[in-house]
Parts: structure tokens; sequence; C-alpha cells
């Protein structure tokens, strides 16, 4: 074992590193003093240190060693050699074991209570100890991973494998399992926990979808996290009808049937904050395929601050969201974020004196304050006939999902004619695009000139990791890409500055905080296009992409390759991002 004995205090290391200077630390020295406050919250208040530095010159004066457990992936045979309580109770934790010698992270290696709960736990064990020093925030992160997924999962799956009716699910080829026992498994305790535990974790992970499929030999579970799916567990197979059954029982579905697909939904309540779950269950191959959307009430509608649109788009929509009457169309492909710009918009509109009514499908995110209905087309509840019907409901503001036909297309227009803001999507790769699509639809070119506000086209990309950013060499053929694409921006204000800026592109290398992804987090690369009186003249003409996109960017719209450009050179996402995604 080891134990912290003081060899230099914190205020000559911070001399002696070169933080402060003698006159300094006599100042800090008598304000700390004056004031009755430590003088270290007094060099983190004034800058003069980070916190982690400063965590690291306490390791030196107590001569312990530090530990950065940011990140870190605990064993769970690690953490079982001290239990959860005493752990959370006398701030410390294991996470390490070299031969019979267990490292353990405190935030004060001073704590003698602390010590001694260490001492008795590693005597009864046979044992030994070396303390490590770790920061606050770090070790309560640490500490989390004792309700860790494989561990609580684990634990659950014990507890089954216990009972006297884990005899009773077993695999069988060709039988199908009874709905009678079904319903029975689906109530088991641990099986609700296992559960329990797999959308817990997908919640706090930023997880947008969880899949639950049965592969030939396992049960595997996926996490979707910013776009992409990664496996985080993998379970005995034998209780995959179970896992399945007790979603089902929660979403109110048909336990004993597995031959057709079905959907459904409920809510959970985690750490607080209410979470929608959108469920849809597949027959496949293997057993039958669980998909979940989390829908987070909380994180779901956002503010087009926080959306990744430029300071001159922003402007542009907050100002058509203003305008009365109109259609504010947002394009792109499916995943592309289209639904939380909209939500965000109508977050702008919401107030007592503004009938807004949605037609969606589905309902993804429940709005206090906004009329939301679901389309059902197997009862004729279209969009379109919906729409009819909403029309005689006095909606100042109507939210349609997606235009998908010339009908829909064309009950939106004559809304918005009509004194009615219209919000929606379309299936179009541009902004530019859209008008043309809808003059296919059937929409009269004069018409759709003057029902139109504006067009947003958006793409979501991955944001590097802030963590672990670093500079990477380009051509100098892309540099000198870059550099004419950004000289063509419509907007001056934004031209100057981007011709004045230096080329740098960066990409994330990977590290602890992003799971060595190298990204972490999205944000939206976008268009968007406003019907000037010039525009709308042009569109009146039945006009090609061209004659619009010519007209765009006379206008000054920053278009989407130019957006993301501008993005990449900022170090917020890289270069390669931006080019898989315009190449789309």
């Amino acid at each position: 074992m080891n134990r912290g004995f003081i060899t230099k205090t914190i205020p000559e290391l911070l001399q002696e590193n070169g933080y402060i200077t003698a006159e300094q630390l006599v100042a800090l020295e008598k304000e700390s003093s004056e004031q009755n406050r430590p003088l270290e919250k007094l060099v983190l208040e004034q800058g003069i240190i980070t916190e982690e530095d400063l965590i690291k010159l306490k390791a030196k004066a107590l001569d312990v060693p530090y530990v950065d457990l940011m990140g870190e992936q605990i064993s769970v045979d690690i953490l079982k050699e001290f239990p959860k309580k005493i752990a959370v109770q006398y701030n410390f934790i294991p996470f390490k074991k070299v031969d019979n010698c267990v490292y353990v992270a405190m935030a004060d290696p001073e704590d003698t209570r602390a010590l001694e709960a260490l001492k008795f736990i590693a005597l009864r064990k046979g044992i030994d100890w070396k303390i490590f020093l770790t920061s606050p925030a770090m070790l309560q992160e640490a500490l989390h991973q004792y309700s860790s997924l494989t561990a609580e999962v684990g634990k659950a799956l014990e507890i089954l494998k216990e009972e006297k009716e884990q005899e009773e699910i077993k695999e069988s080829k060709g039988k199908q399992i009874t709905a009678a026992e079904v319903e029975r498994i689906a109530q088991e305790a641990p099986i609700s926990k296992v559960v329990s535990v797999i959308l817990k974790h997908a919640v706090e992970g930023r997880a947008s979808d969880v899949h639950i499929e049965p592969v030939e030999k396992e049960l595997r579970v996926r996490y979707r996290v910013d776009g992409l799916l990664y496996t985080s567990l993998v379970l005995a197979k034998r209780i995959a009808p179970s896992v399945a059954a007790r979603i089902k029982v929660l979403s109110n579905l048909k336990l004993d049937e597995q031959r057709k697909p079905q959907d459904g939904r409920f809510h959970i309540d985690i750490d607080g904050k209410g979470i929608d779950l959108r469920v849809s269950t597949l027959p496949i191959a293997d057993g039958e395929k669980v998909v979940i959307r989390i829908l987070d009430k909380t994180a779901g509608i956002k503010k087009l601050t926080d959306l990744g649109f430029d300071t001159k788009s922003q402007k542009i929509l907050e100002k058509s969201l203003q305008s009365p009457y109109g259609t504010i169309l947002v394009t792109g492909p499916t995943g592309s974020g289209k639904s939380t710009t909209l939500y965000a918009m109508m977050n702008i509109l919401n107030s007592e004196g503004v009938n807004i009514i949605t037609l969606e499908d589905p309902v993804e995110y429940r709005m206090e304050g906004i009329n939301q209905s679901q389309i059902r087309p197997k009862i004729g509840y279209t969009f379109a006939s919906g729409l009819r019907s909403i029309l005689r409901q006095d909606p100042d503001v109507i939210m349609v999902g997606e235009i998908r036909d010339g009908e829909t297309a064309e009950l939106a227009t004559h809304a918005a004619l009509t004194g009615h803001l219209v919000l929606s999507t379309l299936h179009t790769n541009s902004a530019v695009g859209a008008i043309p699509r809808l003059i296919d639809m059937g929409i009269e070119p004069f018409l759709l000139s003057s029902a139109l506000n504006v067009i947003i086209a958006q793409r979501l990309a991955k944001k590097i990791c802030e963590h672990c950013k670093e500079v990477v060499e380009a051509p100098e053929n892309v540099i000198n890409d870059i550099k004419k694409e950004l000289s063509l921006i419509g907007d001056a204000t934004l031209r100057e500055k981007f011709s004045n800026i230096e080329i740098k592109l960066y990409k994330g290398k990977g590290c602890k905080h992003c799971s060595q992804k190298g990204t972490k987090g999205r944000v939206a690369i976008s268009e968007v296009l406003v019907m000037t009186p010039n525009l709308v003249q042009i569109t009146s003409k039945n006009p090609s992409d061209d004659d619009i996109l010519q007209e765009a960017t006379t206008q000054g719209m920053i278009t989407m390759k130019q957006n993301g450009f501008m993005k990449a050179v900022q170090g917020v996402i890289s270069l390669e991002e931006v080019l898989k995604l315009i190449m789309e």
C-alpha cells in the first residue's frame, strides 16, 4: 500500500512550475486570508491553472501518482474487489489490478476514514492496494460504472439462471413458444431488469435507436449513436423470446403474433426525464428483431441556434416564421434532421395565441400546446385527407410531416395561399431542386411562386471530437479548391471573413472522450433559399434548376457545399465528411 504525504505545498509548486511569480503568490495568499477562501479556488477562478493541472500538482505535493479516469472502462471483475456501497460512501474506486495489488483512485488521499475502510477490506481479502489521485469529476463519472450495462445485465441474468423457471426457457427447432409461456416469461423480474438497463444505458449514451436482434448463436444489442450502429452487448440467444415479449408487453402489442411486423410505443422515466419509445418488431430468419426509437423530449426539441445554421440563415428563418402565411419547406434525404428542424421552428411559434396543428407519420415528439395528429393510411386517414379536415379546425400554423404526392402538394399550396403558415418536408437533394419537384407534382408555377417563402436543404455531419482534434495535411489542389469555393460566397461579410482566413483542415484522431471514434455529436450543413421578388418572377415561368441556382447565388444564398467548407476550415467537421455528404 502507499499513503500520500506532503513533500511540497501547492503554492510552492505553482511558483516552481511557472504558474505564478513570488509577487503574485504573496497577493494571492493575502486575498485568500482576507476572503477566508482556499488559495486553490482562487487560482482556478482567476484562470491561472486548469483543474486537471491543479490536480496533477496536488499529486506531486502528496507524492501520489495521478490517474486520468476519463472514459476509462473498468472491468467488472475489478469493481467487484470493493462493494459499490463502500466505494460510493468513501469516494474511491478500484480501476486496475496488478498481481495481488489493487490500484485505487481517490479524490482525497488524506481522507483517514476512507483509508481505514480500504485497509479493512484489503486485510479481509488478503490483497495489497495502491492509491492514485484523480479529480472529483472523473471519480464520480467512474463510479457510474458500478451500474454499467454489462454489469447490470449480467447480474440480472445470474438471477434468471438461478430461478427454477429457467428450465422452461429453452430453444427447440421448429417449436413455437406458447402465448401463455411468453406472457409469464415477459413478466419475470430479471428479464424486466435486462430491458430496463438496456434502455437506461441507451438514453445515457445519447443513442437514437436500439437494435435487439437474434443472430445465429446469440442475441445482439446495438445502439445507434451519431448515425452509426455499435454493438454494446451480446447475450445468450435463449433469452431472445423473453426480451422481445417484455418489450411487447410494455408496448401493448400482441404476444402470440410472431409472424407479422408490429408497431407500438410506450413511455418511461429515466433520471427524472420523460422518454417516449417507438417500437417496431420484425420476423427474421433467427427469430424476432426489435428496433426501439428513443424520443427524448428534453434532447429532441432543440433551438435553431443548436442545429448549426449560420447567423445569416438563422435570421432568415426567424423572419420567415413571423409571416402569417406561406410555405417553409425542409428538404433532404432520410436521416438528415428534417423533423428536428421542423420541431425547432414550431417551438418558436408555439404560444397561447397560435393554433398549431400537425399531421405526422408517426408523431415523434409530444409538444405541449400543439395539436398533433398521426395519419393512418390503412383506414384512409392520409396527409391529403387530414389536410382537408384540419383546414376546418381554424389553424394558424399547419405542419405536414411530408409532401409525398400531388394531392398533398396541392392542398398544402392552397392552405398557404389562403392565410395559413405551412411547414413541411420534401425529399430532394437541394433547396433549388424543390421547386421543379413541386412543379412535377402538378403545382402551377404561378401558384407555387406565391405560396413559397423559404426552402431549406440540409444534411447531418459528424462533429470532430474537441478533445482529440488535430490539424491534417491537405494537398495544395484541395486547399485551392476550398479557397475558390469560399470566394464565391454570395454574402459579402462572410466572403470577406473567409477570404482572409488561413485554410486549415482537421480530424479527430480518436480518444477516450469519443470512444476512439474521432467524432462526437452531429451538426447540420445547410442552404437556405429565400423567395425574393426576382426569384418569384423566375419561378412563375417554369424554370430549370440552373435558372433558379443562378438567381439564388446572385441573391447571396450560401450553398450547402460552401456551408460545409466553412465548418471544415473552422474545425467543426472534417473535409471527408463534407465531401461524402454533398455527393449523396
